[in-house]
């Protein structure tokens, strides 16, 4: 192990929105204190919130991307979604779907049909991975991984366990494919659990606490919904739990290339996103039945 433990850069609450017409939403980034951590560009936390049951499921109607990858790890609930590439699918706990927009689609998404009926809580998180310049066009595609498919890994001394979804971790590997290196984790730590992750340096790294409170690297603690945010001068990151605590790690290889956003589309450059404006007002990012 390293003698020293990667500096704690800082600690950043998230901001309250509502997304769609059914998601109440935390996000922490982007937001005036952090634009991104490469490869991450967003995460949206929604939830934990109550759905009545109801015959008219809300949720995110259609919208487009190009450019990027959307990753949802569902915690309580069901989320439906479809998109105009022509996958479909429905998650719920412990699954999660990573979705390539390539080089563009529409999709929506919404509560599932059966659980808005039901009610109940919903609680997933949503993250934006962006992609290489040389992978931003490449055709979507859709990856439905449930839960029994992501290896879990017990922690020492009975501290809890991690889930790898994506990149490698204690001998397990996730199944996620993925663009750039990336290793994304969900780490359930059991209350007084003093646990060292260990990550490649040149990583970037991010915690978000969806869930409890936690002590990093000794001295900067950390509760639900907020996002720690790593310098990268070590391997090694000392998390203590003082409550039984869920924490997602994000960790990746930045993507050292220019970056031009607008709205839904993650480019390279200005005239790449006039591009994909384009293309969606032309109708070339896929139409749903109903548009017809």
């Amino acid at each position: 192990m390293s003698s020293a433990f990667r500096r704690v850069f800082q600690v950043i609450d998230g901001n309250k929105k509502l997304v769609g017409d059914g998601f109440d939403v935390t996000s922490p980034m982007p937001g005036p204190r952090i634009r991104q951590l490469s490869p991450y560009l967003l995460i949206d936390h929604i939830g934990p919130m109550q759905i009545a049951p109801t015959d008219t499921p809300l949720g995110s109607p259609p919208h487009p991307h190009r450019g990027f990858e959307t990753v949802t790890v569902v915690y309580d609930g069901h989320l439906a979604h479809r998109d105009t590439a022509g996958h479909d699918g429905s998650i719920g706990p412990g699954d999660v779907q990573w979705m390539t927009a390539g080089a563009g689609l529409r999709h929506a998404e919404m509560y599932d049909r059966d659980f808005a009926r039901r009610g109940g809580t919903l609680e997933l998180l949503q993250l934006w991975v962006n992609m290489p310049k040389a992978d931003k066009l490449v055709p979507p595609k859709y990856q439905e991984l449930r839960a029994a498919a992501i290896p879990s890994v017990p922690l020492p001394q009975e501290g809890g366990s991690l889930r790898v979804i994506a990149g490698s971790y204690g001998g397990a590997t996730g199944p996620a494919d993925t663009f750039s290196p990336i290793t994304l984790l969900d780490l359930h730590l059991n209350k007084g659990a003093d646990f060292v992750l260990t990550l490649p340096p040149a990583y970037n790294v991010g915690l978000y606490v969806v869930r409890g409170a936690v002590l990093v690297n000794g001295d900067r603690p950390a509760k639900t919904q907020q996002l720690v945010v790593l310098g990268w001068n070590s391997a090694d990151v000392q998390i203590t739990a003082s409550e039984d605590s869920l924490v997602l790690v994000l960790a990746g290889a930045p993507i050292e290339e220019p970056l031009a956003t607008y709205g839904p589309f993650v480019m390279n450059t200005n005239e790449e996103l006039m591009a994909a404006i384009a293309d969606f007002e032309s109708g070339n990012m896929g139409k749903f039945p109903e548009d017809e």
